[in-house]
């Protein structure tokens, strides 16, 4: 019999189960117990119950077993969706039965009113079908009441979150890729109430193209990256802090938590989307042509670098923060102009700091918030969620054949130890990027979150204003300022 949930009695009684009358104990750690057909039983509350209903004299447990206790043979790695049935012998017992074990789900701190956004644009454009199918029966199943929205257009979520009503939630969650997460992370650090908003926890359903976020919190505790599991970890509410980095040029920002891409990464990521009907296999094709008519970015890099990494780059200096420099370019297209308000970044005191600089030409310049870029990208093993550091992958030159073996390294993490990767950890870091090395009159693209955060001369044809302009930009660290609900 399984021992999880131990601790002295909150409730022992007997019950009817399949018509039986059994003894049944509910524990101060969480644990229910009881014997059917001569076999001892357990559920651990916390880890394995989603909620109970209440059928006239019957309680209905809706559960999410795994494999150990209750399952009594070996079979899928995902938990299975089981219903138990207790009948209490008395009124007040079934009374007493409902109120202990309402009291044990509520200390968990789990969610009780969610909002949903849902993008039935990601992806295979099947989010919406997604939430019905497999995201809505769990949420039913925990009890748990929900707003659902589809997002319209772009920066719908933003929009979103920068009016929501946060004192209707207990969380925000996001079925979609990471564009929509990093949308509501934008909205809330954009309002008057910043410090109070971003304290929301936000969950993430993969349902998108990248799903880089969820892919890292499933993955640091072993789970697969899946629309189940994803929900499972949601429901049970436990939480944890994650980083944000505020990009900043002249007075205009970007919240970013997932990456920031310069050269061929971003080449790849944005340049792809015209082969966007192929799918994920876009990027993988994509690739192919970019690394066969490789391009190198002229430019440079200054960096902050994490203990341990402080010999890498030569010494530097900065001058701080270059807030309100009109840094823009009239021969190039007009930012965006936003007007700023709500949080205004971390402070850094950057003359005292000790910088660093690499000059270019570079391949590319990648800088990760977490692990994972997408479901079968593995960018920085070492990254972790709240550590106040970025890791940084540089690619200064690389022959064409090593780069192909290097890329077929990103799925397990291992190009990081190509001898062509300088992989290190970064406090703070300003980008100063170039034309390509082959041709002074174009430039490249700068990546931030899956979005064009600005391009040079010469890149791909859009109407879409960017956000700033191809220049000097900055990037700082706040150290664990966001919460996300995780799996443990």
């Amino acid at each position: 019999m399984d021992q999880t949930g131990g601790g002295d009695p909150i409730l022992s009684d007997r019950v009817l189960v399949n018509g039986v009358v059994t003894a049944a104990t509910l524990t101060a750690g969480g644990g229910l117990r009881w014997s059917e057909g001569g076999i001892h039983r357990s559920l651990e509350v916390a880890r394995e119950v989603l909620g109970f209903s209440i059928e006239g004299s019957r309680i209905k447990i809706r559960a999410a077993v795994e494999n150990r206790g209750i399952c009594c043979v070996g079979g899928s790695e995902a938990p299975a969706r089981k219903t138990f049935v207790f009948e209490p012998l008395s009124e007040d017992s079934l009374k007493l039965w409902c109120q202990k074990l309402q009291e044990y789900i509520d200390s968990l701190g789990r969610p009780k009113r969610l909002l949903i956004l849902v993008n039935p644009f990601g992806g295979k454009k099947c989010a919406s079908k997604m939430f019905l199918d497999d995201v809505k029966p769990l949420l039913e199943d925990a009890n748990v009441e929900f707003t659902v929205q589809e997002t319209k257009c772009q920066l719908y979520a933003k929009e979103v979150a920068q009016s929501l009503d946060l004192s209707k939630y207990d969380g925000i969650v996001c079925v979609s890729g990471d564009g929509v997460l990093v949308e509501v992370i934008n909205g809330l650090l954009e309002r008057e109430d910043w410090d109070a908003a971003i304290k929301i926890p936000i969950g993430v359903v993969p349902a998108g193209t990248g799903n880089g976020m969820a892919k890292s919190l499933l993955d640091s505790v072993g789970h697969t990256c899946t629309v189940y599991n994803a929900t499972l970890a949601i429901i049970r509410g436990n939480k944890r802090s994650l980083d944000v980095a505020t990009i900043l040029q002249g007075e205009t920002r970007f919240f970013s938590v997932l990456m920031l891409a310069w050269g061929l990464v971003a080449d790849i990521d944005i340049e792809s989307e015209k082969y966007r009907w192929m799918g994920s296999a876009r990027l993988d094709f994509y690739a192919l042509q970019r690394i066969f008519h490789l391009r190198k970015y002229n430019g440079c890099i200054s960096f902050v670098p994490a203990p341990g990494f402080e010999a890498y780059g030569d010494p530097s200096s900065q001058e701080g923060h270059f807030v309100g420099k009109d840094i823009s370019d009239p021969s190039r297209s007009e930012p965006l102009k936003v007007h700023q308000c709500g949080y205004r970044g971390p402070n850094v005191d950057f003359e005292s700091s000790s910088w660093r600089k690499i000059d270019g030409p570079f391949v590319s310049i990648w800088l990760h918030n977490v692990p994972w870029g997408s479901e079968d990208t593995k960018a920085a093993p070492d990254a972790k969620f709240s550590d106040g550091y970025l890791d940084l992958i540089l690619m200064g030159n690389c022959p064409r054949l090593a780069l192909l073996s290097l890329m077929t390294e990103l799925n397990n993490g291992n190009h990081v130890n190509s001898p062509h990767v300088l992989y290190l950890k970064v406090k703070a870091f300003v980008l100063e990027p170039g034309p390509r090395a082959d041709d002074a009159t174009k430039g490249g693209i700068i990546d931030a979150d899956g979005e064009v955060l600005a391009r040079g001369r010469g890149t791909y044809k859009s109407d879409q204003n960017t956000l700033m302009t191809y220049d000097k930009l900055q990037i700082t660290v706040d150290q664990g300022l966001a919460t996300v609900f995780a799996p443990v």
